[in-house]
């Protein structure tokens, strides 16, 4: 009788899972964002003089399930995911020293003895994002300058610190706010990393499997599968790039398209400043992975 019992339970209950499967749900782009997968990479390099380097990348998936048993599974695993990502996220801040803002899709971050930088992507708008980092940079001793640029689609913010300047920009992209937070440090980097004066260098490189198309302003390079793919590591990979994986740049903003074969174009526009040096890979699933590298 009890097996007969849970025979009929575990029938009506496998009959209810599969029913869920089939109804249909309403789209939520606030329940249903939260991260249902988590990719993260870090690398650490250390020399006998002392050199100390740090490079974190990390991308997450989001669930927009259209039946609610997809949605049932959707929370499922996300709830998982989120908890991986709380720890990530108190581990990158304690150990680069950077707030990384809220409800992120991805994020690079970068401390070398030339820059400490991160680079975030988040739903959250504009205001929402600049509140946090105001308040965050605040309780580590920031103080923000005059003459901030805030407006409705970006914002430009200099901060002084005990370590020496730091600038905030954000950047409103297709319902994506784009935030790129750095503090250069007084020691040079070397100089096939350094722009000429007055220029922005750009690194490429590729972490997939795949050949990657990357197209910046209507100028496409094709790079192998792994090619250059340390090149954020440290700035003696960077410095092994062949010149064909470098590109130099007016200061400006820039239309940027990364290509893999069988998936969706992925396209960013990023704004770039005299005298920086940037690292753009080809990531999972051809997301592309910036870091101010300098």
């Amino acid at each position: 009788m009890q097996r007969r019992t849970l025979g009929i339970l575990l029938a009506g209950s496998l009959f209810a899972a599969t029913a869920a499967m089939a109804i249909p749900v309403t789209p939520d782009p606030v329940r249903d964002s939260p991260a249902n997968t988590i990719q993260i990479s870090w690398s650490h390099t250390t020399r006998s003089d002392g050199y100390v380097d740090d490079t974190w990348w990390a991308t997450r998936d989001r669930c927009a399930p259209d039946y609610l048993g997809e949605r049932l599974l959707c929370d499922a695993v996300g709830l998982l995911a989120r908890g991986a990502s709380r720890t990530f996220e108190a581990k990158m801040s304690d150990d680069m020293g950077l707030p990384l803002a809220d409800r992120w899709g991805l994020m690079t971050a970068k401390n070398s003895p030339f820059i400490m930088s991160a680079h975030v992507e988040t739903p959250l708008g504009i205001a929402a994002v600049l509140g946090f980092y105001r308040a965050a940079l605040e309780k580590r001793g920031w103080s923000e300058d005059d003459g901030a640029v805030v407006e409705p689609d970006r914002a430009v913010v200099v901060f002084t610190t005990s370590d020496g300047p730091a600038l905030l920009r954000l950047a409103r992209q297709d319902n994506t706010t784009i935030a790129d937070l750095s503090l250069r440090k007084p020691l040079a980097a070397t100089a096939r990393i350094q722009p000429p004066p007055g220029q922005v260098r750009l690194l490429l490189g590729n972490k997939t499997d795949q050949a990657a198309d990357i197209t910046v302003n209507e100028q496409t390079i094709r790079l192998a599968a792994h090619a250059g793919e340390k090149l954020i590591d440290s700035d003696a990979a960077a410095d092994k790039l062949p010149d064909s994986q470098k590109i130099d740049l007016q200061p400006g903003k820039y239309n940027v398209t990364l290509k893999l074969a069988g998936s969706a174009a992925q396209k960013r526009q990023f704004e770039v400043a005299a005298n920086e040096t940037w690292g753009l890979l080809v990531g999972p699933e051809g997301a592309p992975l910036p870091m101010r590298l300098y």
